[in-house]
């Protein structure tokens, strides 16, 4: 590796020129990479509500649909109205009252229960659908032209109505994201570092990594909006610790080769590979397996922060050793005390009380452990966002006026008899919860012959393979009284069509509920393996694997814990995020501590001693990494006014003090009581004579 840090060091301006000059490509993969704001639409292809969604585009050329309520209009207005949004791009076809009556059947003969429907006092109910999916570039964007042609008097409801406003409110918090999260990571990094200049060059290089990270995401044609906004955080508060590394490597090699910085920084570089490379493992073996979700955001997230990850290596080997050297004279002018204490009182005093602060945390798992299987989750994603977003003002006014708070869609065999239809849609009507039912035959009714129907309202209900059906429901989408409402719904249906299919938002969400469950518990099972198995190999140990992944899942539990004692809802998504990320990223503060325990140990100092040293030279390092960690997203979680990305950003910032109070507070302790089987099942903790003293010797008898 050494020869590899001297091409760095020798080639600077060259490294640092490519460096920059990969940014244009990045960028134009950045710009060119679609953000997908719809979390359903990473459910399994294969189950019936995404098979449906399918369907519904292919035979009926209708995607995602809204409910748009008109409040005190005319008939003529309200049917001007409709045409209107009927001709806007990526519309399908409106469906309302008017425009019906308007289709040569006369108004007496349409069914009661149809005009009051969509009809309540001065208010007047639309049904649009749209020609593409729920959160289709289209179908958002005819959500906006639809607001730009209604008056003050139409709410616009529905998923892709509120897909519109996250995308909208995303777009707009996503670069303050970025500023809040260097400013505040700078101001810790200039108090923990010895230069003021020292923490841009870390931010621009970090940036470079970052930039390259996104740019590569358009190989993958699409990513998450929170993977949008959780990536440039992550990525900051996880990689800097290799920055550090580096420097601090830097300012030690520079005492052993005074007259050359560049010979300290290809010997620094040499040294930093070694150590980043081992130490990011566990980070991205943490993100890797998130890839094994059958839910497809996991593979989404996994795949463009593990690749953040990798970019964030590449960058602090290459592109920061470059700025350091290129701009080393303005680094040295700006040079400043160390703010940092050196903690040796705080270190004495946690080696000195092992035995107290063991017991605490023995203590503190109960509740923990009760706090972290308890705490209330969402699945509902408008449910955390602003009241003043119109589509959320929209949803409310639906479930005021027509008590509807869930649309379901049903498609049932086109052949179906209408009296064996109107049987299906009457016992469904009689489900609690159930607000209407609507249907092809509900619509025609029984007093119009099925071959006077014109076609253009046929076709709207019914196509060659399958006939679409409305069901109103007052529950809320992923509440406990809807998913039992969907499951009798799909009970009935399986009775008439043992095809029929009940698609939209509340029988995708629980789905997601159940796929999600399963998902997670394989997930948090692969990355303690993982992680397990990655510090068994690198210390060689079966101790030492058990007790590092016990300390920070405790420091998990705590974070997760303290949710359910605060009464705070987390997103469903929450509990995976922190495993894996929360272990991944902070684990590296134990090894860390456990690299300096077993050197001073080898070296033949007691275990007091040993640990003592590890603590107290660790410490700094572990307050620094945390507090940048905490920086990084503490800043979103308090900013954003999306719920899903404040409540993750809160755990993270919370979760990395978290982690840095246990490894400090609990791991010695760990370490002062099981030294003894820690020595004995692990490479490299004894002095050598030691080591050859407890070899089995081999005794040569002679007869």
């Amino acid at each position: 590796m050494l020869r590899f840090g001297e091409f760095i060091a020798k080639h600077r301006i060259l490294i640092l020129l490519i460096g920059v000059l990969l940014l244009i490509p990045s960028a134009f993969g950045y710009i060119n990479t679609r953000v997908n704001y719809d979390i359903l639409s990473y459910l399994p292809k294969d189950i019936n509500t995404m098979v449906g969604q399918d369907i519904l585009i292919d035979e009926f050329g209708q995607g995602g649909f809204s409910f748009v309520m008109v409040d005190g209009m005319t008939e003529r207005e309200i049917a001007d109205t409709a045409d209107k949004l009927s001709r806007v791009d990526g519309v399908s076809n409106v469906v309302c009252y008017e425009s019906l009556t308007d289709l040569n059947v006369p108004k007496e003969v349409l069914p009661d229960k149809v005009r009051s429907f969509f009809n309540k006092g001065d208010t007047t109910l639309m049904a649009v659908f749209f020609e593409e999916s729920t959160s289709a570039d289209r179908t958002l964007n005819a959500i906006d032209e639809m607001r730009d042609i209604t008056s003050e008097q139409c709410f616009i409801s529905g998923m892709s109505a509120i897909t519109t406003d996250m995308k909208h409110l995303s777009d707009s918090e996503s670069i303050i994201y970025a500023v809040i999260a260097v400013i505040l990571t700078s101001a810790v990094l200039v108090l923990t570092m010895d230069s003021f200049l020292i923490p841009i060059f870390f931010m621009l290089s970090i940036g470079i990594a970052i930039v390259w990270n996104l740019g590569t995401n358009f190989v993958m044609g699409e990513i998450s909006f929170i993977t949008q906004a959780l990536a440039l955080v992550l990525q900051l508060g996880v990689t800097m610790d290799y920055s550090i590394f580096l420097w601090h490597s830097y300012k030690e090699q520079q005492e052993h080769f005074p007259d050359s910085k560049v010979e300290a920084m290809a010997h620094a570089i040499a040294a930093t590979v070694t150590s980043v490379v081992s130490s990011s493992f566990t980070t991205v073996a943490g993100f890797l397996a998130m890839c094994f979700m059958s839910f497809t955001l996991g593979l989404d997230l996994g795949i463009v922060m593990a690749k953040g990850v990798i970019c964030g290596v590449i960058a602090c080997i290459t592109v920061l050793p470059s700025m350091i050297l290129i701009f080393d004279k303005s680094i040295e002018k700006t040079s400043h005390r160390d703010f940092m204490p050196s903690f040796s009182k705080t270190s004495s005093f946690i080696v000195k009380h092992s035995g107290v602060f063991l017991t605490l945390a023995v203590v503190l798992v109960i509740p923990a452990f009760f706090g972290y299987t308890h705490y209330g989750v969402y699945y509902k994603l408008d449910s955390t966002l602003p009241k003043e977003l119109e589509s959320v003002t929209a949803n409310m006014k639906l479930e005021e006026e027509y008590h509807m708070n869930s649309t379901h869609i049903l498609l049932v065999d086109s052949d179906m008899d209408a009296k064996k239809a109107t049987a299906m849609l009457n016992e469904m009507n009689d489900v609690d919860g159930v607000q209407f039912t609507l249907g092809y035959n509900t619509l025609v009714g029984p007093a119009i012959p099925d071959e006077i129907v014109p076609d253009s309202i046929r076709s709207k209900l019914k196509s060659e393979g399958h006939q679409l059906m409305l069901i109103g429901s007052e529950y809320e989408v992923a509440s406990d009284e809807v998913n039992a409402q969907v499951a009798q719904l799909n009970s009935i249906v399986q009775k008439y069509d043992t095809n029929g299919m009940l698609i939209g938002e509340a029988p995708a969400t629980k789905d997601l509920i159940e796929i999600t469950n399963r998902d997670f518990k394989v997930v948090s099972v692969l990355s303690i393996a993982a992680i397990f198995l990655i510090i068994a190999f690198t210390f060689k140990s079966v101790s030492l694997p058990v007790i590092l992944v016990a300390v920070i899942e405790l420091a998990i539990m705590i974070n997760l814990g303290i949710s359910y004692y605060t009464g705070t809802e987390l997103p469903f998504i929450a509990s995976v995020v922190i495993g894996t990320i929360q272990l991944g990223a902070t684990v590296d503060y134990a090894i860390l501590m456990t690299t300096r325990y077993r050197t001073e140990r080898s070296s033949g100092k007691d275990k007091k001693e040993a640990v003592g040293i590890a603590l107290a030279t660790s410490v700094r390092s572990v307050i620094t990494s945390a507090l940048g960690f905490f920086a990084a997203t503490v800043g979103v979680a308090l900013y954003s006014k999306i719920g899903m990305i404040s409540s993750l950003c809160v755990l993270l910032s919370r979760g990395a003090l978290i982690s840095m109070v246990v490894v400090i507070a609990v791991l010695p302790s760990m370490f002062m009581v099981f030294d003894k089987v820690i020595c004995k099942t692990s490479a490299g903790f004894l002095p050598k004579e030691e080591r050859s003293s407890n070899r089995p010797h081999l005794h040569v008898f002679s007869h």
